[in-house]
Formats: structure tokens, sequence, C-alpha cells
């Protein structure tokens, strides 16, 4: 084979390598702390997220929050599956929840809640994490239960 062939080989391989690189780091952007993506039969949307994962955030969550971008949450994250309850007291915008079990399907999802409403809201038991994002937008995209939620707080969804 000439300078010629081993060139071209070699561009061939450079190109692979890129490509590979380039899905590899487009699979990990899916997987940042920051970020969540829903998959469903409907398709897949990503949402820029605050992370709730101690208890102080957890207990202010999305309260005194006057508005959130339109793509924009806040996700809670627990240290083990559990059963949670919310509710609405000082949150001054409508919030869809979506409840999630550990591998990250979504077990449930409470639509439209109320602002300063201070009834409970059950996520149900085994959840592992809550989104919350704008009132109406789980109907708006068709989120609905069984769709998975990615995000590195879920086992296997970010696993590759």
């Amino acid at each position: 084979m000439g300078q010629r062939g081993w060139f071209r080989w070699g561009l061939i391989i450079a190109l692979l390598a890129s490509a590979l690189a380039f899905g590899a780091a487009s699979a990990g952007q899916d997987c940042e702390e920051t970020r969540v993506t829903i998959a469903g039969e409907w398709g897949r949307a990503r949402f820029t997220v605050a992370l709730a994962d101690d208890p102080t955030k957890r207990a202010r969550g999305l309260m005194y929050v006057e508005s959130l971008p339109m793509l924009g949450g806040m996700l809670f994250v627990y240290p083990e599956p559990q059963s949670v309850t919310f509710w609405m007291k000082n949150t001054l915008i409508p919030l869809d929840m979506l409840f999630v079990g550990p591998d990250g399907t979504i077990l449930s999802i409470h639509e439209n809640a109320i602002p300063h409403d201070e009834t409970t809201i059950s996520g149900g038991d085994g959840v592992l994490g809550v989104l919350e994002i704008n009132g109406g937008m789980a109907g708006r995209l068709g989120i609905s239960g069984g769709d998975r939620l990615e995000h590195p707080a879920f086992t296997a969804v970010c696993a590759g």
C-alpha cells in the first residue's frame, strides 16, 4: 500500500474515532446533574433543573419562585425510595409533579398543582425522585406514567 493509501486509512480511522468520541460526549450530556431528559412514545424533552438533594433544599423546593423557564424545573432526589407527599404552601406558580422510581420510570403525575394549596399530594410508595415542572407542561408534551426520566440519580438510566 502506498503513502496515499495509508493516508486514506488514517483519515478514515481519525473520522471514526471522532464520531465515537462525539457520540460518547453527547450521551454524557444527557447525564448531567442539571439536566433531565424524559423519553416516551411521544419523543424526548430535556429540562434544565435545580437539584434538591438534601433536606434543606427539599424543604424549600420552589417556594417563593415567581416563574420557571419553559423547560425548567426542580428535581428532588431522596437517599432511598420512599413514600413522599408535597404541598403548594408558599408556592406561587402552578406545577406538575412527576413521581419517579429508582430506575427512572415515572410512577405517577400530579398535574397543575394549585399555588398556595395546603392539601397534601401523595406520590405513593417507592419514589426516589420528584420532578417539578411548569403546570400543564406534562400534558402539553404528552408525558405519562411509564415514561423514563434520565438523570444520574437513577440506576441504569445513564449507564450507556
